[in-house]
């Protein structure tokens, strides 16, 4: 019985792949050192995979930044603005559409469907010219083939890569990208090809956009698609793989239809009712790629359950046509548990990262296959035992408060109009109030100092006057540049989801547990493996500090329930949505606590509420419920003189703009200038936004500094459909990727934007 890897982690282990991209990105070392660590990581991976027995190795998914960008270089669909004239794309071009330059700013990022992992979304029209512009795919299975290892060249699927772009600036906004598919085909022809010629005998396109609720016209892209390039596949066995969700019965009987095609993936952990559908008519002398090992979570499979599920379908689709699978691409997991060195046993048993994952697929398709290891499966299921049954998962108090929350809706008690105009009595904030996100540079002595800490060099007296020391500068920076309300730059935190998990009940942390979120960007989600609560404050102290080092108002700094849920390794023994309510309690506690010591202005996360929302629309309405009550629940009891900001970033929030409302903060923060102002469209068409409002004024994702004018520009065409008293004016997020050499004359920028805006509305022009 064959085994298949949907793809694997890129950064290394220990995150070579993000130090070598940053030493390059600094000129500290040259393009040749950054592919001399690409390359020996890759080999590792495909080394690793094929010596667990995995039949089925996944080549090109590698990426120096994410998979899309990657795509839009093969297909040399470089916008005008980066001077790219032809020729095998480099890394100038390729860091300057993901990054931006000195003199251009970055293509938009968005998340990958419902993960935390990002893209850049690929700019097209009528006019682009597509050319095979990057050879990296075929480049990378000769690759492997050299080091003996046999592999499938994985490509985003053409109509994938189309539904997940956007007109470009200029371009009708109603422009059908579709059209594009025989120009994009064209050179898709070219790469298979290519593939071919050096020896491939299987190829993989990923079509995850199959998972959606898709209009017809988009269905018969798939079926237009692959019937042009059935000629050029013809020798090959082709895999169409799909995953994150269920397969709608319509989108099923298009993928099983496709001309051409070999082989389906389907992701049977949060795709499960798709075994209906298999069992309902699979196509004779097919292959089943079956995901029944999670690739998005971090828990130990259960083996025998799913060797449950492999027999039921191996009696519909034939015992030679299974393939055991991950149910996506094992990036979205953490890398290896070998590396994990302080989590203790019990919750060590409990779990597989990447490297384990690999061993289980493998362990599934032996089973299968008559080779069954019993002490393998037996340990698996004493672990899942001894999960079930430890009394440090349970909190009877905990699961009492949470289930008695569902009898409220949770509404502060006044409207937020009301509440603006007494907070505007305390605060007294003028016009166009000026803020930041929350987190400044976190300098290279600043990790120092926490990492001596966390390693008990330096004692806790020691450790409390350097990040005291640390806010003192943040907030004379702040002051300097007239900075409106004041935040303490969150010199005590590596990263605001782990920060808080270390201090609440029912998180466990791993050493290094990272994923990839976006480029070099790496996160260290922490895992909720059993109820949670808050044993005593975790932010009082240093926003107290903070506070008494100015008299502005100094912005208290949380992050919401469903971002730390989303940003976490969530148990699945329970509903997400218990879990978080039991978040949104112990964030209440923290509020009213941050209230009772004198902070006026508290600031609850809510940047991944938008990237939980379901991929199919049956689920979303009940989710948001949920998400949006848990969010009201942290400050339903604060006073009307509390001022309650969220925010948001990076993903798709026009069709959830009514929830956002209802989410009834005082200030919303919310990304705005990397997307193209595409936020602002929601107030074009007239929708009402009563709360105050901070559509981002620059991305602080980019190098780039943006000047005086274009800020200016940017803030008037918010002006044109907002009103003045509630706009807001802030960067994208937070600072904490910056240097200080960006983030002081970015702020610099915008704060002399805002004031040349203000006098222009005071002279009435």
């Amino acid at each position: 019985m064959a085994s298949h890897i949907v793809g694997y982690p890129r950064m290394g282990p220990k995150r070579e792949l993000k130090f070598a991209l940053e030493s390059f990105w600094d000129k500290k070392s040259s393009a040749e050192d950054l592919e001399k660590v690409a390359a020996d990581l890759r080999a590792s991976i495909w080394k690793q995979m094929a010596s667990a027995g995995i039949k089925y190795i996944p080549s090109n998914t590698f990426a120096y930044y994410d998979q899309v960008l990657n795509t839009t270089a093969m297909l040399g669909a470089v916008p005008p603005r980066y001077g790219w004239t032809g020729g095998e794309i480099g890394f100038d071009t390729y860091f300057s559409m993901g990054r931006g330059n000195a003199t251009v700013p970055a293509m938009e990022m968005t998340k990958w469907f419902d993960t935390n992992y990002h893209f850049i979304v690929p700019e097209l029209g009528p006019d682009t010219k597509f050319t095979y512009a990057s050879h990296k795919a075929v480049n990378e299975y000769k690759e492997a083939k050299a080091l003996g290892v046999d592999t499938i060249p994985v490509l985003v699927g053409p109509v994938t890569y189309l539904l997940l772009s956007k007109p470009a600036n200029g371009v009708d906004p109603s422009f059908d990208l579709l059209t594009l598919l025989p120009k994009v085909i064209a050179v898709y022809k070219e790469v298979v090809e290519d593939l071919k010629a050096a020896g491939a005998s299987w190829i993989q396109f990923d079509e995850p956009t199959l998972v959606l609720d898709l209009e017809p016209h988009k269905l018969h892209a798939f079926t237009a698609a692959y019937s042009d390039l059935a000629s050029s596949l013809s020798g090959l066995n082709v895999l169409v793989e799909t995953y994150f969700a269920d397969i709608p019965a319509d989108a099923y009987k298009t993928l099983t239809s496709l001309p051409g095609v070999t082989a389906f993936g389907v992701d049977l952990v949060r795709g499960a009712k798709t075994v209906d559908l298999i069992k309902g008519g699979f196509p004779s002398g097919k292959y089943l790629f079956a995901g029944v090992v999670d690739g998005r979570n971090i828990w130990a499979n259960d083996l025998t359950a799913s060797l449950i599920t492999l027999n039921g379908l191996e009696n519909v689709v034939g015992k030679d046509k299974l393939v055991v699978s991950t149910s996506c691409s094992l990036l979205h997991t953490a890398v290896d548990l070998v590396n994990e060195t302080k989590l203790d046993n019990e919750i060590k048993s409990w779990l597989a990262f990447a490297a384990q994952k690999v061993v289980e697929v493998n362990a599934l398709a032996n089973a299968l296959a008559g080779q069954k290891d019993d002490a393998f499966f037996s340990s698996n299921s004493a672990a899942l035992a001894s999960r079930k049954t430890s009394p440090r998962v349970t909190n009877e108090a905990v699961q009492k408060a949470a289930a008695a929350l569902k009898g409220s809706d949770h509404r502060r008690a006044t409207n937020v109009s009301t509440r603006l105009d007494a907070q505007q009595k305390k605060l007294n904030l003028p016009v166009l109030p000026t803020t930041t996100i929350g987190s400044f540079p976190q300098t290279p002595e600043l990790r120092r100092v926490r990492r001596e800490y966390k390693a008990n060099k330096i004692s806790e007296e020691e450790y409390v006057k350097e990040i005291k020391e640390e806010i003192r500068k943040v907030v004379e920076l702040q002051e300097k540049l007239d900075i409106d309300v004041l935040v303490h730059g969150e010199p005590e935190r590596n990263d605001m989801v782990e920060y808080f998990g270390e201090q609440l009940s029912g998180f466990a942390f791993t050493v290094n547990g990272w994923v990839q979120s976006y480029g070099s960007r790496c996160v260290k989600p922490p895992i909720i493996y059993g109820d949670v609560s808050r044993p005593k404050p975790m932010t009082v102290f240093w926003s107290s500090t903070a506070q008494s080092m100015t008299k502005r108002p100094m912005k208290g700094m949380l992050t919401g329930p469903v971002t730390i849920l989303n940003w976490s390794f969530v148990r699945n023994d329970q509903p997400r949505s218990e879990t978080t309510y039991q978040i949104a309690l112990a964030i209440k506690d923290e509020v009213e606590d941050l209230e009772k010591a004198g902070i006026t202005v508290i600031q609850i996360d809510e940047a991944a509420l938008r990237e939980g929302l379901p991929l199919r629309k049956a689920a979303q309405a009940q989710y948001l419920d949920w998400a949006v009550h848990a969010f009201r629940i942290t400050n339903v009891g604060v006073q009307d003189t509390t001022q309650i900001h969220t925010h948001m970033c990076y993903s798709h929030f026009n069709d959830i703009i009514h929830s956002i409302i209802d989410m009834d903060a005082d200030v919303i923060t919310i990304e705005n200038s990397r997307s193209d102002e595409k936020l602002l469209r929601v107030f074009r068409d007239g929708v009402k936004y009563g709360a105050g409002i901070g559509p981002g004024v620059y991305d602080i994702h980019s190098p780039r500094i943006p000047p005086t004018e274009e800020i200016a520009d940017r803030m008037n065409k918010m002006l044109a459909v907002l009103e003045t008293n509630i706009l807001w004016v802030n960067p994208d997020c937070g600072l904490k990727t910056r240097k200080y050499t960006e983030v002081n004359p970015a702020l610099t920028n915008m704060v002399a934007a805002t004031k040349l805006i203000r006098n222009q509305l005071a002279s009435g022009k």
